[in-house]
C-alpha cells in the first residue's frame, strides 16, 4: 500500500506530528514485511493477509489523524489572534471627536469584561480632548468573532454640553475592526512600503522626547498608512506597524471582494465597509438602533460602559441564521 510521501515528510517535520509519524513508519515497515511474506511463503500467506488488513486499517487511521492535525494548524495560522480597533472622528467637529473617544472606551471596557488584553498603538487627540483618530490592539482568539460586525459609521444624536439653545446635534465616528493573523492571506511587496520615524507623542518619560521610536508605514499602491508608538523601541514598533498595515490591506481586499458579490449577497449585516452607516445612539430617547437588523436597545449608558454583549449577540445570531 502506498501513502503520500510528501505529506509524510510534512508530518515528520511538524512538532505536533513527529512522534505519530515515527510510529507510522514503524507500522509501515511491518506492513511491507507482511506483504513480502504473503508473496514468498504460501504456507504463511493467509496469516500474512490478515495482518496486512489489520495494519492497513491502522495506518489509514493514523495517516488521517496526522492530516487533521496539520490542517488544524493551517487553519490556526489564518485565524485571527486578535484585532486592531480603529476609530476616527467624522462629521461634527469636537462633538465627533468626543464621541469617537466614547466608542473606543466602550470597546476597551468590553475587552476588559472579557479578559482580553489591550494595547494602545496610536492616538491623535483634538484640543477638546477627543480622538481625531486612534488605534488599539485587542488580543484574543474570540475577539474578531465578537466584534467583526462593529465596522462602519456610528452616529450620535444629543445636546452637546456647549450647546446653549438646547438643540440636538448629530455627529459621526467611524469604527474599523481589522483581524490580525499569524499568516497573511495576501502577498505584500516590501518594495511598496515607505517607512518614516519620529518622536512619540504619548506619555512615556524622557525616552519619548529624545528617541525617534514612533514608526509610520505608507503603502504606496493604496495610500494606506499606519503609525505605531506604543513601544519604547523602534524595532518593536516596526513589527507592530507591519502587523497593523497587513491587517488593513487584508481588510481592504476582503471589502473589495465582498463588494464584487454585493448583488448576490443577502446578508443584512453588510459588507464591512467603514462608510456604511450601521448604528445610531439617540441620547434624548435613550435608544440605540442598529439599522442593519432593525433592532433597538434603550441602554445607552450601560452600553457605552462596555455592556455591548446584547448587541453583539443579536448581530451574531442574525449572521448565523443567514
Amino acid at each position: 500500500m502506498e501513502f503520500d510521501t510528501e505529506k509524510l515528510k510534512e508530518f515528520k517535520n511538524n512538532q505536533k506530528t513527529q512522534f505519530l509519524a515515527s510510529q507510522f513508519e514503524s507500522e509501515l515497515e511491518k506492513l511491507r514485511e507482511a506483504e513480502e511474506l504473503a508473496c514468498s511463503d504460501p504456507e504463511m500467506a493467509e496469516l500474512a493477509r490478515e495482518e496486512i488488513a489489520t495494519l492497513t486499517k491502522q495506518l489509514e487511521g493514523q495517516f488521517s489523524d496526522m492530516d487533521k492535525i496539520i490542517e488544524s494548524d493551517k487553519e490556526e495560522e489564518t485565524k485571527p489572534y486578535g484585532v486592531m480597533l480603529e476609530v476616527r472622528a467624522g462629521a461634527g467637529g469636537d462633538e465627533a471627536s468626543l464621541f469617537a473617544t466614547e466608542l473606543a472606551n466602550m470597546y476597551l471596557k468590553y475587552a476588559e469584561l472579557n479578559n482580553w488584553p489591550t494595547f494602545r498603538s496610536h492616538v491623535s487627540a483634538t484640543e477638546a480632548g477627543g480622538y481625531k483618530e486612534a488605534s488599539f490592539e485587542i488580543m484574543g482568539k474570540d475577539v474578531y468573532d465578537h466584534l467583526r460586525y462593529e465596522t462602519g459609521v456610528h452616529r450620535v444624536q444629543r445636546i452637546p454640553a456647549t450647546e446653549k439653545q438646547g438643540r440636538i446635534h448629530t455627529s459621526t465616528a467611524s469604527v474599523a475592526i481589522l483581524p490580525m493573523r499569524k499568516k497573511s492571506t495576501i502577498e505584500i511587496n516590501p518594495g511598496d512600503i515607505d517607512m518614516e520615524f519620529s518622536r512619540s507623542g504619548g506619555a512615556g518619560g524622557q525616552n519619548v522626547n529624545k528617541v525617534e521610536s514612533a514608526v509610520r508605514l505608507i503603502h504606496r499602491p493604496t495610500g494606506i498608512d499606519v503609525r505605531c508608538e506604543s513601544d519604547r523601541t523602534q524595532l518593536k514598533n516596526r513589527i507592530k506597524a507591519m502587523e497593523m498595515l497587513t491587517a488593513k490591506l487584508e481588510a481592504l481586499h476582503e471589502e473589495e471582494e465582498a463588494k464584487k458579490h454585493a448583488e448576490t449577497r443577502k446578508n443584512q449585516i453588510g459588507t464591512g465597509d467603514r462608510s456604511e452607516k450601521i448604528r445610531t445612539y439617540n441620547f434624548p430617547q435613550n435608544r440605540i438602533t442598529d439599522h442593519r437588523i432593525k433592532q433597538s436597545w434603550h441602554t445607552i449608558e450601560s452600553t457605552l460602559a462596555g455592556n455591548i454583549a446584547p448587541i453583539v449577540e443579536a448581530l451574531r445570531m442574525v449572521a448565523t441564521e443567514e
